[in-house]
């Protein structure tokens, strides 16, 4: 049978570890709890989306030999700005596609008129802001920059992102997206990017947990009246 000063022992340390990580554990079972309520689709902002825009269908293009480009064209996709026909180059270069004119960038109204055709009708603007530059705790991170910020006049906070270099709909923020952040950086411990799962501070808080929670079950054996007896009945 353990000895009670070594059951002491291990009653302290159960005890203390339980202290040490209970806000910790709590905040798990907080955000998974969160995480198991709630619709990925609403936190991804889809309910203020127009789900069933389609981008227009363009002719009378320009050809590939037409386009005046300072390098070599390993990619190229069609878009629709505000209306207008573009070809993106290799990531880089927005090209008139029936002009052929290089475009730097788009105009605060062509932000407003992607977003218009993104977003859910009802909603109003309330600002519209150009972003250039974010740090890892940013809503927007990992993104590109520069990005137009379109605010709406709504409860919920939203805003929508706009890439200026190509005219793209980046995504979509709000509230609860925002409360799910929170929380995720509290499930992963990833206090920076979010998404990191192999941090230093989880791996520990892990290998204490399982720590605990042994202790849990040894401190119920060592103090247990019915293993007591089971023991002494063998003897």
């Amino acid at each position: 049978m353990v000895k009670r000063t070594t059951a002491v022992k291990i009653r302290k340390a159960h005890r203390y570890l339980g202290l040490f990580l209970g806000i910790q554990f709590i905040m798990w079972t907080a955000s998974g709890l969160y995480f198991s309520w709630t619709d990925i689709d609403e936190i991804h902002g889809d309910h203020f989306r127009n789900m069933e825009y389609e981008p227009m269908a363009f002719n009378d293009l320009i050809g590939l030999s037409e386009i005046k480009v300072t390098e070599n064209i390993s990619a190229i996709s069609l878009k629709e700005i505000a209306g207008k026909p573009y070809y993106w180059i290799n990531n880089k270069f927005l090209v008139d596609a029936r002009t052929g004119k290089l475009k730097e960038g788009i105009t605060k109204e062509e932000a407003l008129q992607v977003a218009h055709n993104q977003m859910s009708p009802d909603l109003k603007v309330k600002g519209v802001e150009v972003l250039s530059e974010t740090d890892k705790h940013h809503e927007y991170r990992e993104k590109k920059l520069p990005a137009y910020v379109i605010s709406y006049d709504s409860p919920e906070d939203i805003k929508a992102y706009v890439s200026v270099e190509d005219g793209s709909f980046q995504t979509v923020r709000h509230r609860n997206w925002r409360w799910f952040d929170f929380l995720w950086m509290t499930h992963t411990m990833d206090y920076e990017g979010r998404d990191d799962f192999n941090t230093t501070v989880l791996r520990a808080f892990s290998l204490l947990g399982l720590v605990t929670v042994l202790s849990g079950f040894l401190l119920w054996f060592t103090s247990s009246p019915s293993v007591r007896k089971l023991i002494q009945r063998k003897k």
